[in-house]
């Protein structure tokens, strides 16, 4: 090439090229990172400018420079903005950015492309553009207008804004991503450096050292990204993973004073706010709940691993299962701790229904067979070590199929309902009550006698015979016959006293049910 810019227009291609490859390469690795389109855009808008300077450095006249100066403002206005953009997305900031914004953050650098293309009609950006005497090629000389100082602060201040974010973000920023994000702090400042010189006049023969430099800023891209990944191994900012969470988190310090927490947490205790920070938990915890904070540490300052907590909010009770864990640093354990609430609502009630589901029976609202007969067991067995009575009542309704096949099942239904309310008041706290099976009821009674529990089993019986069931087809008479037996011997189990009652039930119903029936060994029988 001859001319003696050769050097540079060679560097400015090669930086151009570069540019392009990049954003081809980082085009096709469009989903490992939200903010990639916007690097694309960097690469094209650099590749743009640079071309452009290549250009006009290799230019023989005034009117070639100006042309190609216009070319490089397709490009270099829009990649401060982009950078800045780029640098959100990279902090986790990138939730910021929607159309709006970036057509706002763009309004300016459009607004310069245009002053640049117009330059001639008004001279707001170069107030004149000239050629340079004593060169050995064509090279201007630019006087800056009004707006030009509008897009140098602009410019500046995007891309100071990039570094100031990008560093504030270093302590956040683990080891292993440092590199990267030392390659894009470099990326960015050094533009501005330059800039600076060129601006002063410090540079050699005031040539502008930017775009050359986008060279090494791209190649410090691509060490990057193909040296550590960029683009495909990005961490997420600590601030967007914290709030992001679904589980209300606190970090409390050695003193269990509040250091930080997330908006799941504020979501849950409405009065944490900027001002708790450095109140004690004790004190939060008793403005939400009344209390003291239910996990506290003990006197060595240890704390207490879990614990389920139930409470009133804005949706009724609640359920939360708190959870604390000490914070650790490597290998060593720091005196702060995080507090975790999980919201176990939805569980605790399935929980409860499941467990609903699996001790009561759903149409009555007591217990089921299967659940009677497990604390029948272990009743039966406290009662015999401890040498005190216990007695089974037996019950079945009477003709229930002639209820249910004249008035329907829906009736039936509502009989055997009417049957448990009419009993229950008449049975002690202690009382086992349970529905057997279809339309039959056992009671277990501890601590009675066989002649206490056929007085327990008359009281029912008379609960149900004088009570008649009020339904849609008028009062119904329910009535039921009741059997009754005792745990007398040592060898008797739940399953005999069972088949004793049962049989005195059957005694009931032979002599003309509503009645109630001892076993035939049995020296009592109550009066009907």
């Amino acid at each position: 090439m001859g001319t003696p810019n050769a050097p540079f227009i060679t560097i400015a291609a090669l930086s151009a090229v570069l540019n392009v490859l990049l954003g081809i390469y980082a085009g096709m690795k469009k989903a490992d990172f939200s903010g990639i389109k916007y690097y694309v855009w960097i690469t094209i808008a650099s590749a743009v400018y640079v071309l452009g300077y290549s250009f006009e450095l290799a230019s023989g006249s005034l009117r070639e420079i100006k042309f190609w100066i216009g070319v490089e403002y397709v490009g270099m206005p829009f990649i401060p903005p982009l950078c800045l953009i780029l640098s959100c997305h990279y902090i986790g900031l990138g939730k910021l950015f929607n159309r709006r914004t970036v057509s706002l953050l763009l309004m300016i650098p459009a607004l310069t492309l245009l002053a640049v293309s117009t330059n001639d009609f008004h001279h707001l950006f170069y107030r004149s553009v000239f050629l340079r005497a004593g060169t050995p090629s064509p090279m201007v000389d630019l006087q800056l207008g009004d707006w030009y100082i509008v897009h140098g602060v602009y410019t500046v201040a995007c891309l100071l804004g990039s570094v100031f974010l990008l560093g504030r973000h270093w302590k956040k920023t683990k080891k292993t991503y440092r590199k990267q994000l030392l390659a894009l702090i470099f990326s960015v400042l050094l533009p501005v450096l330059a800039a600076f010189l060129y601006l002063v006049g410090a540079t050699p023969n005031g040539m502008d050292p930017v775009p050359p430099l986008t060279c090494l800023t791209s190649l410090a891209m691509a060490w990057s990204i193909f040296r550590n990944d960029m683009l495909t191994v990005v961490p997420v900012a600590r601030d967007t993973i914290f709030d992001s969470m679904r589980d209300g988190v606190m970090v409390l310090d050695s003193a269990d004073r509040l250091i930080d927490y997330n908006q799941a947490a504020a979501a849950i205790l409405p009065s944490l706010a900027l001002s708790s920070i450095g109140q004690s938990i004790d004190r939060i915890w008793k403005k939400e709940q009344g209390g003291d904070f239910p996990l506290p540490r003990d006197a060595d300052g240890n704390e207490r691993d879990e614990r389920q907590i139930d409470w009133a909010d804005a949706n009724g009770r609640s359920h939360y299962s708190l959870r604390s864990s000490p914070v650790v640093r490597g290998k060593r354990r720091e005196s702060a701790r995080i507090i975790v609430m999980l919201n176990m609502t939805e569980q605790k009630r399935l929980q409860d229904r499941l467990q609903q589901l699996a001790y009561y029976d759903d149409l009555t609202r007591i217990y089921n067979r299967g659940h009677f007969i497990r604390l029948g067991k272990q009743l039966l067995e406290r009662m015999r070590d401890a040498g005190i009575p216990i007695s089974l009542v037996l019950f079945d309704i009477d003709h229930f199929k002639r209820i249910n096949d004249t008035y329907g099942h829906e009736t039936g239904d509502e009989a055997l309902r009417h049957v448990v309310s009419s009993c229950r008041d008449k049975l002690g706290a202690d009382d086992l009550f349970a529905r057997y099976g279809g339309e039959e009821f056992v009671v277990c009674l501890p601590g009675a006698s066989i002649g206490k529990a056929a007085a327990t089993a008359e009281r029912l019986r008379l609960a149900i015979a004088e009570r008649p069931l009020e339904s849609a087809h008028g009062p119904i008479a329910i009535t039921a016959s009741f059997g009754v037996a005792e745990a007398s011997r040592v060898e008797d189990s739940l399953k005999q006293l069972l088949r004793e009652a049962d049989e005195a039930l059957y005694s009931s119903k032979r002599d003309g049910r509503n009645r109630v029936s001892l076993p035939l060994t049995s020296a009592e029988q109550p009066s009907r």
